[in-house]
C-alpha cells in the first residue's frame, strides 16, 4: 500500500514471490478507504452471472458433481482454497474441498493456451479442507478447518496417496498457510473467534516433518509490535494451542493469508479486517477495517481468502457480503473487482493467479443452489495490472 512504499515493478531475488512487492518502508497510516477501482466500473453480468470490468471475460472450469470437461474426473463438492502451480508450459489449479468427512483436494491441468488437459485428486479422505498455501518447493498445504485438524502436504500432480500429514505444524482449527522464504518459516491462521496467528519453523527448510510451532504475542491494540513464543504442545490436547502461551494475541476468525516481500497479510472474518504484519521490524497494523471506511458504505465485507499480484494489488474474496472479489490498491483504495450475481447463499473461495498473471481462478463454493454440491469454479481472463 502507499504507506508501505511498494516498488511498482516486479522484482526477483530472495524474498520475492511470483506475485509480490518488496517492502521498503514501515510507516503507519489509516486503513484502506472506499474509492474508484483501477479497472473502472463493473459491467452488466455476463452469461455466467459475473459482473466484470470492461475487457475481462469469464468461463466455467468445473462444477461440483460433474466431470471436468474432457476428463474422467468428477469435481469435488464445496470447492474452497486454491493455488496455481507452473507445469511445464502450462499450469495446474489446485482446489480444496470443504466437506466433512471426505474433504481432500482436486486439481485441473491446463496447457499454455489455457485448454484443460486433465484433472485428478491430490488429497483424499480428510476432513473439511478449507484454505491452505503454496510452498516455494511447489507443494500444496491443505488445511483442515476442524478442532485438532492437520496440515497435509500434497503434490499438485498427485496422486492423492503422495500427500503427507504434517503434525509438527500443530493440531488446531487450521485455515490458511503462507511460506516465507526469507525467514524460512510458514505462517498459519486459526479460524476461531479467539484464534491466534502462528508460524512454523522447520528444522530444515523444505522439510515440514519436524520443527517448532510458535504463536504471535502482542497487545490488544490494532497496531504495535509483536514477538514469537514457542507453543509447548503442538498436539493441542488436552490444552488447545491457542491457550498454551500467556499473551498470545487473539484474532476474531483468522481466514486468508498472503505473503510477499517481508510482509504478511491475513483476514479476520469476525470483524471484517485485513491485517498487515511488517516482518522486517516485527510490527502489525490494519490494512483494512470495514468499520473505518469513509465516506460511504464499506465495499468489502465477509473478508476471506486473499491473494496478490506484482502490481501491489491485494485481491480479497468475500464469504457472503454481495459476493465480490475486491481489490485493495497500493494507494490504499478498496473497490470491487468482480461480483457474482444470483448466488447470495454462497461464498467466493480460492482466488489464485497464473504465473503470467493474466488469468484468475476462484470458486463459488455453493453456486446457485446454496448447497455444497452446487460449487462452481471459474476463470477470469483480462488485462490485470502488472
Amino acid at each position: 500500500m502507499k504507506r508501505r512504499n511498494f516498488l511498482r515493478a516486479a522484482v526477483v531475488g530472495a524474498g520475492v514471490t511470483a506475485f509480490g512487492n518488496r517492502l521498503s518502508g514501515t510507516a503507519l497510516a489509516a486503513p484502506a478507504q472506499n474509492g474508484p477501482s483501477p479497472y473502472g466500473a463493473l459491467q452488466a453480468a455476463d452469461a455466467n452471472g459475473i459482473q466484470l470490468p470492461a475487457g475481462f471475460t469469464s468461463r466455467v472450469i468445473a462444477r461440483s458433481g460433474q466431470k471436468v470437461a474432457g476428463t474422467a474426473y468428477t469435481w469435488h463438492n464445496a470447492p474452497d482454497g486454491g493455488a496455481v502451480f507452473a507445469d511445464g508450459s502450462g499450469w495446474i489449479y489446485v482446489s480444496n474441498s470443504e466437506i466433512n468427512p471426505g474433504g481432500g483436494a482436486g486439481a485441473v491441468k491446463f496447457d499454455a493456451n489455457g485448454t484443460i488437459t486433465g484433472a485428478h485428486r491430490v488429497l483424499a479422505n480428510t476432513r473439511q479442507n478449507c484454505a491452505g498455501g503454496k510452498t516455494p518447493w511447489n507443494t500444496w498445504l491443505s488445511c483442515e478447518e476442524i478442532d485438532l485438524g492437520f496440515v497435509y502436504e500434497c503434490q499438485p500432480n498427485g496422486p492423492a496417496s503422495a500427500a503427507v500429514q504434517r503434525p509438527a505444524m500443530g493440531k488446531f482449527k487450521h485455515e490458511a498457510a503462507a511460506a516465507d522464504p526469507v525467514r524460512k518459516v510458514v505462517y498459519l491462521t486459526e479460524d476461531t473467534t479467539d484464534g491466534c496467528f502462528y508460524r512454523f519453523v522447520p528444522t530444515t527448510w523444505g522439510d515440514l516433518s519436524a520443527g517448532t510451532l510458535q504463536v504471535l504475542k502482542a497487545g490488544t491494540a490494532t497496531s504495535g509490535s509483536f514477538t514469537w513464543a514457542n507453543v509447548p504442545d503442538p498436539d493441542g490436547s488436552p490444552t488447545a494451542t491457542r491457550n498454551q502461551v500467556s499473551g498470545a494475541k487473539r484474532f476474531n476468525g483468522g481466514e486468508g493469508l498472503h505473503y510477499a516481500n517481508d510482509t504478511a497479510w491475513f483476514t479476520t472474518k469476525g470483524d471484517n479486517r485485513v491485517w498487515q504484519l511488517n516482518l522486517t521490524n516485527s510490527t502489525y497494523e490494519l490494512a483494512y477495517d470495514d468499520s473505518l471506511v469513509s465516506p460511504g458504505s464499506a465495499p468489502l465485507t465477509g473478508v476471506d481468502n486473499v491473494t496478490g499480484t506484482s502490481s501491489g494489488d491485494l485481491y480479497v474474496a468475500e464469504d457472503g457480503g454481495n459476493m465480490e472479489i475486491c481489490v485493495i490498491t497500493p494507494n490504499d483504495i478498496v473497490a470491487p473487482f468482480l461480483r457474482i450475481t444470483g448466488q447470495s447463499s454462497s461464498e467466493i473461495c480460492g482466488p489464485a493467479f497464473t504465473p503470467a498473471g493474466n488469468r484468475l481462478y476462484f470458486s463459488s463454493q455453493r453456486g446457485t443452489s446454496g448447497s455444497s454440491s452446487g460449487g462452481i469454479t471459474y476463470e477470469v481472463t483480462g488485462p490485470f495490472r502488472s
